[in-house]
C-alpha cells in the first residue's frame, strides 16, 4: 500500500538539536518567581523535571511525563498567580532561540502537502499543545501541518504504541500508509515500527545515553537532512 501521509517528530526533528543547560532553563523561571531562592527553586524544579521523564522512559511511555504545569503545582506553586505568569513568560523567553524550525522544515513540508500527503506531528514534550501552534505559527509552518498529538496532554508516550494510534486516528491512516521521522532510534523509530509504520531516521541528535534504553531499532531509511524525507517517502509509491 503507498504512503498518504508522513508524521515528524519535533525536537531534534523538525527543529534541530540544542545542547542546553537544564539549570539554566529552570534559573530563568526562579530568578522571577524567587529571586532570593533562585538557584534552590531552580535546582528543585530540574529534579522534578527529571524524575518525570525518568518514569516516563522506565515505563516505556505507559506514564507519560505530563504538562509542565504539574511540575509547579508539585512544588506548591500557584499557576494562576501573576509571579507565576511572569516567570513562566521568562522561561518559554530562554527556549525561544533553541525552538526555531530546520531550514529545510518549511520546504519540506510544503512539498508533501503539495503532492497530497497528509502531515502530522506527534511529539514527547511538557508543553501545550497552544504554545507549540505559536511555536508553528511563528516559523510559517502551521498551515502545512493536518494534526498534532502532544503527549502532554494524552495519558502515554513515545515509544508506547498508543501515542502513535492517537496521531494516526487524527490523520485518518492506518500504520501501513503512514512514515513517522524522528531522531531518535528507542523512542520514534522502535515505537513507530511497532504499530506497522514505516521509518525515517534523522540521526543529528547529540542524545545522552542514559536516554537511549535501546538503540537498536533499524529504520527503513535514513534521511542526511531533512529535505531528504521527500525523495524517500516519493521512492516508496
Amino acid at each position: 500500500m503507498g504512503v498518504r501521509g508522513v508524521i515528524f517528530d519535533w525536537g531534534g526533528t523538525l527543529t534541530p538539536w540544542h545542547d542546553i543547560d537544564l539549570v539554566a532553563q529552570w534559573y530563568a523561571y526562579s530568578e522571577v518567581y524567587d529571586p532570593e531562592n533562585a538557584a534552590s527553586l531552580a535546582r528543585r524544579l530540574k529534579d522534578r523535571e527529571d524524575a518525570r521523564w525518568r518514569e516516563q522512559r522506565d515505563s516505556a511511555g505507559a506514564i507519560t511525563a505530563g504538562a509542565l504545569d504539574q511540575i509547579f503545582i508539585d512544588e506548591g506553586i500557584d499557576i494562576t498567580g501573576a509571579r507565576h505568569l511572569r516567570a513562566l513568560g521568562n522561561y518559554l523567553d530562554f527556549w525561544a532561540p533553541h525552538t526555531y524550525a530546520d531550514p529545510d522544515a518549511k520546504d519540506v513540508l510544503a512539498a508533501l502537502k503539495h503532492r497530497g500527503y497528509a502531515v502530522g506531528v506527534l511529539s514527547n514534550t511538557m508543553w501545550t499543545s497552544a504554545h507549540h501552534t505559536e511555536v508553528f505559527q511563528r516559523d510559517d509552518l502551521d498551515d502545512y501541518i493536518d494534526a498534532a498529538v502532544y503527549t502532554s496532554e494524552i495519558p502515554v508516550a513515545k515509544p508506547h504504541a498508543d501515542a502513535f494510534l492517537e496521531i494516526l486516528a487524527a490523520l485518518s491512516l492506518r500504520p501501513e500508509e503512514a512514515v513517522y521521522v524522528g531522531d531518535r532510534l528507542w523512542d520514534d523509530i522502535h515505537g513507530a515500527q511497532q504499530v506497522g509504520m514505516r521509518t525515517i531516521w534523522i540521526p543529528h541528535s547529540d542524545i545522552p545515553a542514559e536516554q537511549v534504553p535501546d538503540d537498536s531499532a533499524s529504520p527503513e531509511a535514513i534521511a542526511h537532512r531533512l529535505l531528504d524525507v521527500f525523495d524517500i517517502v516519493e521512492s516508496w509509491q
